[in-house]
């Protein structure tokens, strides 16, 4: 073999050597690259089950003062604010009618002792006495309705806290005057979701707090739970009461309240694992197995610190994606990261 054969074979050997590596290249270039993860474990725990509802403080008694048929008004004895008694005449109306109803009244009260007094001594018959006995009576008794619509007293110890006419108007269409109950106690009105309805009961205690006493914590009791759920909202109604012995509670002031249900045995997750699917409110948590990923749909629960509680989809200790969720779709083979130190 002469030099130029032994040039030839070796330049020949150099190309296919360069060639290798680079398809050897080009093949670890082309290998996807896994997503990258980092993982934790889901734990089943007993969570705290507390439920806060906003609400607004109503009078534990509301009653609206009116008449029973329109009359003129000619007097109002109180303003709104002012405290009132049972018994206590708030307002007095025209009183032609009742003087007209009274003088009938008395001159068929008179003939009726006449028509007896004549029975007695022999002359008019029973049937007489009974029909004029029987038209004193009806005259007394609208006599007395419409002399107790003519002065408005409070059925009860109370506040008044609205009045929509003025002296000389003519009553009709809304109250006189409207007087609330607001001690020993006033209350709220919650909307409690019919998942908890096994676990309020009458006597559960309760924390308020408002706005107006920067977060002062007053306590509570739940009085009165409605029997009937509302088939649009799917809650039911749950009376609190609430002590307000000084009066510093008054209607229309906005309430938080706290109903504390004990605890429940429920999977927690970190917050991070939860993943919220764009375009909708679904929640969905990946969990980690074997090198693969599986997206799976859940309920949350209770708001924790720095977790939340799952209702359903995820099992005691069942593994959970807690970062790279963006990267990952259901099924994909994935890296774990190695957690830092």
């Amino acid at each position: 073999m002469n030099a130029k054969y032994f040039i030839a074979l070796a330049a020949t050997l150099a190309l296919g050597a360069c060639t290798g590596k680079e398809e050897a290249g080009n093949a670890t270039a082309d290998a996807p690259e896994l997503p990258m993860v980092t993982v934790d474990v889901a734990r089943r725990i007993d969570v705290p089950h507390v439920k806060t509802y906003t609400a607004s403080v109503e009078a534990e008694n509301i009653n609206n003062i009116a008449p029973a048929s329109p009359n003129r008004i000619k007097t109002i004895n109180v303003e709104v604010g002012d405290h009132v008694r049972r018994g206590q005449v708030l307002v007095t109306l025209d009183s032609s009618t009742a003087d007209q109803l009274r003088i009938n009244m008395e001159q068929l009260r008179r003939e009726y002792e006449r028509a007896t007094q004549l029975l007695e001594i022999g002359s008019g018959t029973r049937q007489q006495v009974d029909q004029i006995r029987a038209q004193y009576e009806a005259a007394l008794s609208q006599y007395n309705n419409v002399l107790e619509n003519t002065e408005l007293r409070s059925p009860i110890n109370g506040v008044v806290t609205a009045r929509n006419f003025d002296p000389g108007d003519l009553t009709g269409g809304q109250p006189v005057l409207t007087v609330g109950q607001l001690t020993p106690t006033v209350k709220v009105l919650l909307n409690v979701s019919e998942n908890d309805m096994s676990l309020v009961r009458p006597g559960l205690p309760v924390n308020v707090t408002f706005d107006a006493y920067n977060g002062e914590t007053f306590s509570g009791t739940v009085k009165r739970v409605h029997p009937s759920v509302d088939p649009a909202t799917r809650t039911f109604t749950v009376e609190v009461q609430i002590a307000n012995g000084a009066e510093r509670l008054r209607p229309g002031m906005f309430a938080r309240v706290s109903l504390d249900l004990g605890t429940r045995p429920n999977v927690v997750v970190p917050d991070r694992a939860v993943v919220k699917q764009t375009g909708s409110g679904n929640k969905y948590v990946y969990v980690y197995r074997d090198g693969k990923v599986e997206f799976r749909r859940v309920q949350l629960g209770e708001r924790l610190e720095g977790s939340y509680e799952l209702l359903d989809g995820i099992a005691d200790g069942d593994t959970v994606v807690i970062t790279g969720q963006s990267r990952l779709a259901d099924g994909v083979d994935v890296e774990l990261m190695a957690p830092r130190n």
